[in-house]
């Protein structure tokens, strides 16, 4: 303790470093997060998040849904309905404004401690008061709270990407729904082929004018398209329900839920691979999400260069001593710094781990870089082959199908072909109408991930083509 000191010195301490702490507070609302988040992801999304945080905007989020529920439900109308109503997004948007607030807590110096004690001794009586803070809070709020700063970019960068990745999920859902209603569509229309096709093969049998491996084929594939038009339609109930679960429908939502009837028409034309290169910058999401992690480690790192070695704090004393046998009163005023000293931990184990985490940080920046070019052309590849099988189905596979279609149908009306053979190429037909359907599938899921690429949330995209090929039922009639 070192008494004696001026109390003017004292008092202009304390305010320059309750000043420092005022004017030094990082600070975040949840409009600014939000308003980040839309800034981010409006025109990838076409549309703005918000976070309803009591029963009138939940309110108007319901009215919402409901306006969009009440027509067949397209893909854009989607996204828009899992931003008005799915409350796993909105938990999403809650947890981001938490880890916002949380970083921006990480930039604010800690509360003064106060002290009072009271001692009696025979006829004295001393009242002690202390206002005690850490020095080194103070001298390094600056870099505090720059890292702060950083911290709460790199979190709503954060949750700007689970928006986008929330929202391609919506998108490709969305697709798998509508694909699997068409599918089912013409699954039907195999197996009604083929359960007139066995019957029929039945009866001539049974009239002596058909043998048994010829039954036995027609029995077979009847057999085969009972089972994948129930595969069918639990497929579309599973894709339904997914869809269901993105948007955040309740069962009474669900009821309501009308998709189209079929996937939207192909563009006139693909995206050219300069048109993605000039979309893709260094803006993307993942990139900066790198930096700023690296921005953070780095800025700790050196922070962290002098914390590991000492903490200092600070304390005005203020005491009030009465001797009552006497008669006196006596003010002794003062401070005192304590100082932790580095004698048996001189903090190298926690230098050693920052600088780790700094140089993990650098190379996974690195990292992020080279692999973005590589997801990027990746999904490019994949939209670009998807888009080419659908259009070759659309303008080669499916027109030829018809005109074989249309051709065995007058070779039938003149007696040339058997109702078996037709029967067989009306399947070959709708096959090929499923392959067009499938290949359609697969380029919207590739068009949603392509999205999701060029923004900087990579999604994974697997390609899986249906090939258009005679079915075996019917060979050989």
């Amino acid at each position: 303790m070192i008494s004696g000191f001026d109390l003017r010195h004292t008092r202009l301490a304390l305010c320059l470093a309750a000043l420092a702490t005022l004017s030094g507070c990082a600070s975040v609302t949840y409009e600014q997060n939000l308003d980040r988040v839309n800034e981010e992801t409006n025109h990838f999304a076409g549309g703005k998040v918000s976070l309803a945080r009591n029963a009138d905007e939940r309110n108007q989020r319901a009215s919402s849904a409901e306006k969009l529920l009440s027509a067949p439900l397209g893909q854009k109308e989607a996204v828009q309905l899992a931003m008005a109503n799915s409350y796993s997004l909105q938990a999403l948007l809650a947890q981001g404004w938490a880890e916002s607030a949380d970083a921006a807590q990480s930039g604010r110096i800690s509360n003064p401690v106060f002290s009072f004690e009271r001692l009696v001794a025979t006829d004295e009586l001393e009242l002690g008061r202390a206002l005690s803070f850490g020095l080194l809070d103070v001298l390094t709020l600056p870099a505090r709270q720059g890292i702060a700063q950083r911290r709460i970019g790199q979190a709503q960068l954060r949750l700007a990407s689970e928006v986008v990745d929330h929202v391609t999920r919506v998108r490709q859902a969305w697709v798998r729904a509508v694909a699997a209603e068409q599918t089912l569509e013409y699954a039907k229309q195999v197996f009604e082929s083929a359960e007139a096709g066995a019957e029929l093969a039945r009866r001539m049998q049974s009239a002596g004018n058909f043998n048994r491996i010829a039954r036995a084929r027609e029995q077979a594939f009847y057999a085969d398209s009972a089972t994948r038009l129930a595969a069918a339609s639990h497929d579309v109930t599973a894709r339904r329900e997914d869809l269901v679960r993105l948007l955040g429908l309740d069962e009474s939502q669900a009821q309501s839920l009308k998709m189209p009837t079929r996937l939207p028409d192909l563009p006139s034309e693909a995206l050219n691979p300069d048109a993605v290169g000039r979309i893709a910058t260094t803006a993307r999401l993942d990139i900066r999400l790198a930096r700023f992690a690296l921005e953070v480690s780095s800025k700790a790192q050196g922070l962290n260069l002098v914390t590991s070695f000492t903490d200092i704090e600070l304390t005005a004393r203020r005491n009030t001593k009465f001797d009552n046998a006497a008669g006196t009163r006596s003010d002794p005023r003062g401070y005192e710094i304590g100082i932790r000293l580095p004698v048996f931990d001189w903090g190298g184990m926690q230098r050693d781990a920052w600088s780790a985490r700094t140089l993990a940080a650098a190379n996974q920046l690195e990292s992020t870089v080279r692999s973005a070019g590589s997801s990027l052309r990746e999904s490019y590849s994949a939209y670009r082959t998807t888009y080419d099988i659908a259009k070759h189905y659309r303008n080669e596979i499916v027109p030829v199908r018809k005109v074989i279609s249309d051709e065995n149908q007058l070779r039938y009306n003149g007696m040339i072909i058997g109702i078996f053979e037709l029967l067989a190429d009306a399947r070959d037909q709708v096959n090929a109408v499923m392959g067009a359907i499938n290949a359609e599938q697969q380029f919207w899921l590739a068009d949603a991930a392509l999205q999701a690429s060029l923004i900087g949330r990579p999604t994974t995209t697997s390609l899986s083509v249906i090939t258009s090929l005679p079915g075996a039922a019917g060979a050989g009639h």
